[in-house]
């Protein structure tokens, strides 16, 4: 597939197929991002390639920024609530959760290094579209909440900047449209 063509049409998808992605896939796409550009070659990503039950870290996770919030309610209501929240993991074969590890390189801005995972997640989400599958970047509050962080046990600076849910369709490709770039685009010339 074209990179131009993969850009066009690529979309979020959110409802994918149960059955399993071939692991030689998922590390294509992982190799993809490896090659995001980063400011003095910091590679400030890390991932946790989440299936079968391996997906129940990501919903311990939910679960636990799920009852964080959830006030003052009863045992049974925060049983459901937490197990509402776990099945968040299972609506997909493959989750590839997606944190940043800042460097204390003394030229390279933090903000720096989320822009190269965030270019790293885009190779991801093309490189995976290309081999005819579906994905969605999922974010949020929850994300960024300090029980995910605690759940993904990232240290320091280290953030989660998203999870990818990824299979092969269930869904239509949602058609979209943009903003052309003259509207977006100042030139300076002369």
């Amino acid at each position: 597939m074209d990179v131009k063509e993969a850009i066009r049409h690529r979309r979020s998808i959110g409802r994918v197929k149960s059955d399993p992605v071939d692991k030689a896939l998922i590390e294509e796409i992982l190799e993809a991002g490896v090659w995001a550009p980063n400011h003095c070659n910091t590679e400030p990503w890390r991932f946790w390639v989440m299936t079968g039950d391996g997906r129940k870290l990501l919903g311990r996770g939910y679960a636990e920024v799920a009852a964080a919030e959830a006030g003052q309610v009863s045992v049974d209501e925060l049983k459901l609530i937490r197990s509402g929240q776990e099945k968040k993991a299972f609506r997909a074969p493959v989750i590839i959760a997606v944190a940043v590890t800042p460097t204390n390189h003394p030229t390279v801005p933090e903000i720096e290094e989320y822009a190269a995972v965030h270019a790293a997640v885009q190779n991801m989400l093309l490189t995976a579209h290309a081999l005819g599958l579906g994905t969605i970047w999922r974010s949020g509050a929850p994300t960024y909440h300090p029980k995910m962080r605690e759940t993904f046990n990232l240290q320091g600076k280290e953030e989660m900047v998203g999870f990818i849910y990824l299979g092969y369709p269930d869904m239509p490709t949602p058609k979209a449209e943009r903003v052309p770039f003259e509207q977006k685009t100042l030139w300076l010339n002369d």
